[in-house]
C-alpha cells in the first residue's frame, strides 16, 4: 500500500529533479497522477525534464512545473516555495536530492564550500524552509534526503562529499527525531541511502551501465516500496552490493571507535586480512 502522501491530490517538490535518481522520481511521482515541481539548475536539460515528466500527465498539462532553482541559494529554495505555494497550495513530498561530487582532497580547499552548500546545506534550508508549512497542515507528508553511503562507512578518496553526506544522516536523524516529537504532525523524514546508480554523477567515461549498477528507476522503486514499510534509513542494494554486505560494512566502521582502531581501518594494511575474514564471517 502506497504512502497517504503519494496521491493524485498531493504535490511533491524535487530538487536535483532535471535527471538521474531525481527525474526517475519526478516521473514516478507523476505516473501517480500526483503534482510534480522539479527544481534543478536553469537550461534546456531542465526544460526537458519538464516535458518528458508532463507527457505522463497529458490530460492535466499543468499538473508539472520547472523551477529553475540553485539549491545553494536560500532565496532561490524561498522563491521555489512560493512558486509552488501559488501554483500547488502546498507541499505534500520535499525530496531533497541535489547533490554533486566533483572530487576533493584533504589539503585543496578548491571544492569544499560548493560541495557542502549544494550537499548538506541545500538540505538544511529546503528543510527549514518547506517543512514547517508542511507541519502546519497535519496531513501526512514527507520529507525524503538523499545520503550516500559514503556518508556513513567514509571510505578514503573524496573527504569532502564524505563530510556533506555524514552531514546529511546526521541532519535527517535529528529532524526525524524532532518531526515525531512535534504534536499533531503527521509528516516524516527518511535518509535515501542509494548504492551504485548510473547516473551523470557516476557514469564518468562509461556509455553503457555497468552490471553492478542499478537504474534511477530500480533506486525509486525500492525507495517507494521502502517508504511504504516505513523505514527510516533507506538502505537500497545494487546488483553487486547485498543487504548483508552493506550491514557487515557499516558495522566494521562503528567497530573502529568501540575497538579504539586506526580509522577507516578497512583500508589499513595492518587490518586487510582481518576485514576480509569478517566478510566471511556467517556469510
Amino acid at each position: 500500500m502506497n504512502h497517504p502522501a503519494l496521491s493524485p491530490s498531493c504535490v511533491a517538490v524535487i530538487s536535483g529533479g532535471a535527471s538521474g535518481i531525481g527525474l526517475a522520481a519526478a516521473k514516478r511521482f507523476a505516473g501517480l497522477g500526483m503534482k510534480v515541481a522539479i527544481a534543478d539548475l536553469g537550461g534546456e536539460r531542465l526544460e526537458q525534464a519538464c516535458r518528458e515528466v508532463a507527457d505522463l500527465q497529458p490530460a492535466h498539462p499543468d499538473a508539472v512545473i520547472a523551477v529553475a532553482t540553485d539549491v545553494t541559494r536560500p532565496d532561490d529554495l524561498r522563491n521555489l516555495k512560493q512558486i509552488v505555494d501559488e501554483k500547488f497550495g502546498q507541499t505534500d513530498i520535499l525530496m531533497n536530492n541535489a547533490g554533486i561530487q566533483p572530487g576533493s582532497s584533504v589539503f585543496d580547499g578548491s571544492n569544499w564550500d560548493r560541495i557542502i552548500a549544494t550537499n548538506l546545506m541545500a538540505v538544511v534550508h529546503g528543510c527549514q524552509i518547506f517543512g514547517p508549512s508542511m507541519i502546519k497542515r497535519q496531513t501526512p507528508g514527507l520529507i525524503i534526503n538523499t545520503g550516500s553511503k559514503q556518508g556513513i562507512t567514509t571510505p578514503p578518496g573524496d573527504p569532502a562529499y564524505n563530510v556533506s553526506k555524514s552531514g546529511v544522516k546526521t541532519f535527517t536523524e535529528a529532524l526525524q527525531h524532532e518531526l515525531r516529537n512535534t504534536k499533531d504532525c503527521h509528516v516524516t523524514a527518511h535518509l535515501f541511502i542509494p548504492g551504485f546508480v548510473y547516473t551523470a554523477l557516476t557514469k564518468g567515461d562509461r556509455v553503457e551501465k555497468p552490471a553492478g549498477a542499478w537504474t534511477p528507476e530500480q533506486t525509486v522503486d525500492f525507495m517507494l516500496e521502502s517508504v511504504a514499510a516505513g523505514d527510516f534509513y533507506i538502505l537500497c542494494p545494487d546488483n553487486d552490493v547485498t543487504r548483508a554486505l552493506d550491514e557487515k560494512r557499516i558495522l566494521w566502521a562503528a567497530n573502529d571507535i568501540i575497538q579504539n582502531r586506526p580509522p577507516l581501518s578497512r583500508w589499513h594494511p595492518d587490518f586487510e586480512s582481518r576485514f576480509a575474514n569478517f566478510l566471511k564471517q556467517n556469510a
